[in-house]
């Protein structure tokens, strides 16, 4: 059986000791494609609560981007930050035996901020104790030079990754999904961060509106020719109160199935250079907010037995 390149093995491997990702998410942080600057109502799949379970109320209806000129919020973040690694940080070493850790900045657009809000806020994370580095989850259309150039410095003695949201290369399914921006913009900014020696992880959306398997494995091929160091495979679900479910009620949009999903999935590491390491091969949510399918909402070691299972197939352990 061959052992798939997964973020864990590579973690345990450069740090040799068990490595896990503390995910973090900060009040007044948002998007430029919910806030009106590039589009408005996000991404019709979005709904950005039920993507982080540290996910932080923004009680003050204020939020931040790159124009702000301050942030009243900085103090508060502070402490969201300190309140979720500190307890994450504890969870994970008790649960999972976990010695180091990365910062994940996760919900919503984690560069659309003030520089020096941003590097305030990474600069703390980093100086937690057994933390070894951070991954931004970001936009492609979203990242500056100045903060590539900023997280370039820290990379020379952390580990910095920055996750993009590829979804799709074609431009006509990321219009339809009200993504705001291009693949040529996602290609630009994936290739700046490599320039500048940042690792990069890639997410891939399966399952997209109107998307054949055909066009799902030339995204993942074309993310792997861009030079994606980790990838993310997701399949696409619906959850209440988002654009996405009101196709998925008028009979527009219908969701991948589960055999249709680990096919995909099974075809996109087939085509993966074995030097790209995966971080995640399925994803769903557990509580009423899922509309369909319904094995997204399954128990997570189900899905992920089946996925198992048929990995073994091929002679693959994840």
């Amino acid at each position: 059986m061959k052992q798939l390149n997964t973020f864990g093995r590579y973690l345990k491997k450069k740090f040799k000791v068990k490595t896990s990702k503390i995910t973090i998410g900060l009040s007044g942080f948002t998007c430029p494609n919910i806030d009106g600057t590039v589009a408005k109502g996000g991404c019709t799949f979005c709904l950005n609560d039920s993507f982080s379970p540290n996910l932080a109320k923004n009680t003050d209806k204020i939020f931040i981007n790159l124009k702000s000129a301050g942030n009243p919020l900085l103090e508060k973040q502070l402490k969201e930050l300190d309140e979720q690694v500190t307890a994450t940080r504890e969870q994970m070493s008790y649960e999972l035996g976990s010695r180091k850790f990365l910062v994940y900045f996760q919900s919503f657009t984690n560069t659309y901020a003030p520089f020096e809000t941003l590097k305030t806020l990474f600069e703390k994370a980093l100086d937690y104790e057994d933390v070894v580095g951070l991954s931004i989850g970001t936009r492609s259309d979203s990242v500056t030079d100045e903060v590539l150039d900023y997280l370039a410095q820290l990379n020379k003695t952390k580990e910095i990754w920055i996750e993009f949201g590829i979804q799709s290369i074609y431009d006509d399914t990321l219009k339809r999904i009200n993504r705001g921006h291009d693949s040529l913009n996602t290609k630009t900014a994936i290739q700046k961060a490599k320039a500048r020696g940042l690792n990069v992880c890639g997410h891939l959306i399966f399952g997209l509106p109107g998307e054949t398997q055909e066009m799902m494995l030339s995204s993942a091929k074309t993310a792997y020719g861009w030079g994606i160091d980790s990838v993310k495979y997701h399949p696409l679900y619906v959850v209440k109160n988002t654009l996405l479910a009101n196709e998925y009620k008028a009979g527009i949009f219908e969701p991948i199935t589960k055999d249709e999903f680990i096919d995909t999935l099974i075809k996109a590491i087939k085509l993966k250079p074995e030097s790209v390491s995966i971080q995640r091969i399925t994803a769903g949510i557990d509580d009423d907010t899922l509309l369909a399918p319904a094995w997204c909402g399954w128990h997570k070691n189900e899905v992920m037995d089946l996925i198992r299972k048929a990995f073994a197939k091929e002679g693959w352990v994840y």
